[in-house]
């Protein structure tokens, strides 16, 4: 297939070019390593030239934090809604959407209601096509994997609520294996799609499992009121910027999903998250 495939430089991005790389199929990258500034690609005559003739469309770009001029109104839904528009334009037979599990009619953060307004969109037109909404996926090269590894190592862990947060972790390779199924199964309309691993645990559990691969054993966890470590990623998100308080909020709400959907879609088990590892 000839592919246009936008955030080809991101941890998600890379792994599917590297995976359709592999697989022969011809691919065009969209980023900002290829020339395209995705922050000035935000009407659909922006990208005719990239999506005319193409057989598939692979949108990957995110991010979890603002910086800069990266916006979350721009990156997440006004360059991907044109970009949609201009492959339903050019006639592509198929478009996927990566976007995050959240980002649903419960979405109450910019990060997952800019996620939303671009699938609506993708919704909106007449094209066969995927919304893929991973939970936190685990990989080589995750940026959120390197800052949980540097957490549970530590010999004290301060977490809020003693890590009670549920989330649903990932396996990079299940991930990539929907994105492959999505590229070749018959569709009708747009499908969404959640993506969760197959065991839902807590924070401090998934920082134990962390801590295990590190050839340390179980953590001395203080807990601490959700509001005071809310208070205090106010500051702490000025030294780290993935300590947003809107992402607390997210991981606060919980980032599971039911997986049944998703194993039938795919027809194997799921893997462990710490395979990954």
């Amino acid at each position: 297939m000839d592919i246009l495939l936008t955030g080809c430089s991101g941890f998600i991005g890379g792994h599917i070019r590297h995976r359709l790389e592999n697989q022969g199929h011809k691919l065009t990258c969209a980023d900002r390593h290829h020339g395209v500034d995705f922050k000035r690609m935000t009407r659909p005559e922006d990208w005719l030239p990239l999506t005319r003739d193409k057989d598939a469309v692979i949108n990957s770009v995110g991010i979890i934090v603002e910086t800069g001029g990266n916006r979350f109104e721009i990156l997440h839904h006004q360059a991907p809604a044109a970009l949609f528009r201009a492959a339903a334009d050019c006639g592509v037979s198929r478009v996927i959407q990566i976007s995050a599990l959240g980002a649903d009619e419960n979405a109450f953060t910019p990060y997952q209601l800019t996620k939303k307004a671009a699938d609506d969109v993708l919704r909106s037109l007449d094209l066969p096509g995927f919304i893929l909404r991973p939970s936190l996926v685990i990989g080589r090269g995750s940026a959120s994997l390197a800052l949980f590894q540097r957490l549970a190592g530590l010999p004290l862990l301060m977490l809020a609520d003693g890590g009670r947060q549920r989330i649903q972790p990932i396996h990079i390779d299940d991930l990539l294996d929907t994105v492959d199924k999505a590229l070749s199964v018959e569709c009708q309309g747009c499908r969404s799609l959640d993506l969760a691993g197959p065991q839902a645990m807590s924070f401090a559990q998934w920082l134990t499992i962390l801590r295990q691969h590190q050839g340390k054993g179980p953590p001395r966890i203080l807990p601490l009121p959700y509001s005071l470590v809310l208070g205090l990623s106010h500051l702490g998100r000025f030294i780290l910027p993935l300590m947003h308080p809107d992402n607390l909020r997210m991981m606060q709400q919980g980032n599971t999903a039911d997986t049944a959907p998703l194993e039938a879609f795919l027809g194997h088990p799921l893997r462990p998250a710490e395979d990954a590892l």
